[in-house]
Order: structure tokens, then C-alpha cells, then sequence
């Protein structure tokens, strides 16, 4: 559901119509997962396709105002995630862990912090990534392999974590509320780091102290290598000021 909603609110942008590449590419979807939904959708009417693009349909207005709630949850949001972009001046994301899948529902970046370009699919490539690292490091034993049989690790850097024995070693010496670093394992040229955020009843309660979450969540920063000294006070000038950030980030849970 939530999916199916993100891709109808990157539809909305697009009064013209815009392709499946371009609505999954902002729904931060994969492409065969979007063009899945964006048939289901065009068939109960939300959308239709008009030489060869998608454009809001009248079935939408069934929706009423839970579409609303929806994007107005998305624009508080983006807005929170922007407010630190600008801040920082970095590019900032937050992601979630949910029906056993990285969910990375928002990135703020801007020309002059541009955001890690998406070049292998970041919800397969968990173990790469400091977002990914974060977020499996809050999974039960359980949920962790599930994910490691569904996504096995295999290094995309000369720098990445070599298997999932490394990286199974290297969450148990984590703890929970340490900030997670990495070093151009995703992307060469590219430093990242994350901070795990403490859920409770389904709403966000700020960097995350223990274990206990009932969602994982997590946010994250990247700089350019030849940044790379500017990663540790950013990401502290993120974790101090997080309660900003906290309503939006529990009203995201569930977008």
C-alpha cells in the first residue's frame, strides 16, 4: 500500500504524465516493482497511460483524504530532511526496515551536495552501505539472516566488506547506538555515515541508546573522499539536533 501511494505521489508532481522510470526513480522503487504497481494502479483507474507516460486518474478521488494525509506526512518530511541538508550542508537520507525490505523514503540533496548516485540498487546492497549497515545492525538474529539469504554479500568496492562473515563480525562489535562508518565500500570516492534512530510504538524517540526499537530506522550522510574530515562532526551536529527531526520522522514510518 504504501508503495502503490508513494508512486501516486510522484505521479502528482508530473501533471503532464511522466514514465515508469522517472515515477520509480523518485518513489525510490525498483523498476520492476514500480511497473508492477503502476499496472495494478492504471487498472483500478488511480492511473492512466497516455502514450507511454502515467498521468493521474479519476479513481483517485476515492482516495479522499487519506491520500492527503499521506502526502502531507511526505512533505513534512522532505521539508525536515531539507532544513538539515541545509544545515549541514550535506545531502541527508532517512530510511526504514519494514516487510523485510531497506525502505529508503527520503533523500534531501541539492547541486551543491549532491546525493550518492544509486548505481547498484541500494535495497539489494544493504551490506554496503552505511544506511544498510545501520539498519540490519537493529534486526533480531532472525529477520538478519533472512535478509543475508535474500540479498547475500558480495563486495562492489575494492574497499566493501568481503562476505557475511565479515559483516555478520562486524555488527556484533557494533553498538546499537554507535554511529556507523563506511568508507567507500558503496561508492569509491565516497564517504558515509549513519545513526540509528530508537522507534517505540511505532513512532520515532530520537538517536537510538539500546536495542529495543519496534521499527528499524536510520539516517545517514555523504561527503566526497576528499571531505572525508568533515563525516564525524557532521553526523554529530545531525545526532544533537535530531529532535527536530522526530514528528516527521514518526509520521514517515508509515508512508
Amino acid at each position: 500500500m504504501q508503495r502503490a501511494l508513494r508512486l501516486l505521489e510522484a505521479a502528482s508532481r508530473h501533471p503532464a504524465g511522466a514514465p515508469a522510470k522517472v515515477l520509480a526513480r523518485q518513489a525510490r522503487l525498483p523498476l520492476p516493482t514500480a511497473y508492477h504497481l503502476l499496472r495494478t494502479l492504471a487498472h483500478e483507474g488511480y492511473l492512466r497511460r497516455e502514450k507511454g507516460v502515467f498521468v493521474l486518474g479519476d479513481a483517485l478521488d476515492r482516495l479522499g483524504p487519506v491520500g492527503g494525509a499521506v502526502q502531507h506526512r511526505r512533505d513534512e518530511l522532505e521539508g525536515s530532511l531539507e532544513h538539515w541538508r541545509d544545515a549541514i550542508g550535506v545531502p541527508v537520507y532517512f530510511a526504514v526496515y519494514r516487510e523485510g525490505e531497506i525502505d529508503i523514503t527520503g533523500i534531501a540533496d541539492a547541486p551543491h551536495a549532491p546525493a550518492v548516485r544509486e548505481w547498484a540498487e541500494f535495497r539489494a546492497t544493504g551490506h554496503a552501505h552505511a544506511l544498510g549497515q545501520c539498519l540490519l545492525g537493529q534486526l533480531d538474529d532472525a529477520a538478519l539472516l533472512d535478509h543475508l539469504d535474500r540479498y547475500p554479500v558480495r563486495p562492489l568496492t575494492p574497499h566493501s566488506v568481503p562476505d557475511r562473515r565479515a559483516l555478520l563480525d562486524r555488527l556484533a562489535t557494533r553498538g546499537c547506538a554507535d554511529p556507523v562508518i563506511e568508507r567507500q565500500e558503496y561508492a569509491v570516492g565516497t564517504v558515509c555515515a549513519a545513526i540509528p534512530i530508537a522507534t517505540g510504538a511505532g513512532s520515532a524517540t530520537g538517536p537510538s541508546s539500546d536495542c529495543d526499537s519496534d521499527v528499524a530506522a536510520a539516517m545517514a550522510i555523504s561527503l566526497p573522499l576528499d571531505q572525508e574530515e568533515r563525516l564525524l562532526p557532521a553526523i554529530e551536529q545531525l545526532r544533537t539536533g535530531i529532535g527536530r527531526l522526530l514528528g516527521s520522522l514518526a509520521s514517515s514510518i508509515s508512508i
